[in-house]
């Protein structure tokens, strides 16, 4: 069956989530005074992202709210108490730094315009739709994409099937019609393999093994990979 449709992950795939994370927390720390607090920008981001996945395997368990479980990370990361709006009000000058540091991927642009013409597109994310639709919007691609589907407002996350189903019927396709692709190898590809859709593999950093998932290096080789040109290692062919 061909495809006729690539659902998309966002960050670190489409969206340059490292460079702008870094570069929102350097500035943040500076601002806020606490650079003296780590050895270096790369220390504290280290420790930001720690706190994140510890904080959001507890809300994806369900024993704490979208927002309570960031207030918490914030203030495991500061190490003292603060109340809701103090810990609002922090992330919301760490927010405005990431933000200022938003960009797309150079090769997003040029392939999404490849792939306009004959394939639909779709977004699907283990985030909320606030925080996406926003990204979206801001980058100028938002109308790119006809559905945008998020975990948070959905209930369930990538890797699991119901996930990537929820999109699939949103567009109205069956998984087989549909490719993901993702930064991610077992969240997004292998995900997504198992939900039944074509899953790839964003391999951006070049860290290679996996030989039973399909990886690209960049989004260069997409066009060819979905019409059906396997030189980029892909164990299976398209139809």
């Amino acid at each position: 069956m061909p495809i006729r449709a690539v659902l998309w992950d966002i960050d670190d795939t489409i969206f340059d989530y490292a460079s702008a994370d870094r570069a929102g927390m350097q500035h943040h720390l500076e601002a806020e005074g606490l650079v003296d607090g780590y050895d270096s920008v790369d220390q504290a981001l280290f420790r930001w992202k720690e706190l994140t996945a510890l904080h959001w395997r507890r809300f994806e368990a369900g024993g704490v709210a979208f927002e309570d479980q960031r207030r918490d990370r914030v203030r495991d990361f500061l190490g003292r108490r603060l109340s809701d709006a103090e810990a609002d009000a922090w992330f919301e000058r760490y927010l405005a730094h990431y933000e200022a540091a938003w960009s797309l991927f150079p090769d997003t642009l040029p392939v999404l315009d490849v792939l306009a013409a004959d394939y639909r597109h779709g977004a699907l994310s283990n985030a909320t739709i606030r925080n996406q639709e926003r990204k979206l919007r801001a980058l100028g691609v938002r109308d790119r994409f006809e559905v945008l589907v998020c975990a948070v407002e959905l209930g369930v996350s990538k890797p699991a099937a119901e996930a990537f189903h929820a999109a699939c019927t949103l567009m109205d396709l069956l998984p087989e019609e549909v490719a993901y692709v993702g930064d991610q190898p077992d969240i997004d590809a292998r995900g997504a393999v198992e939900a039944g859709l074509t899953g790839i593999w964003l391999d951006r950093t070049g860290l290679g093994g996996r030989p039973e998932l399909t990886r690209i290096t960049s989004l260069d080789q997409l066009p060819g990979l979905l019409r059906g040109d396997t030189r980029f290692g892909a164990p299976q062919t398209f139809g």
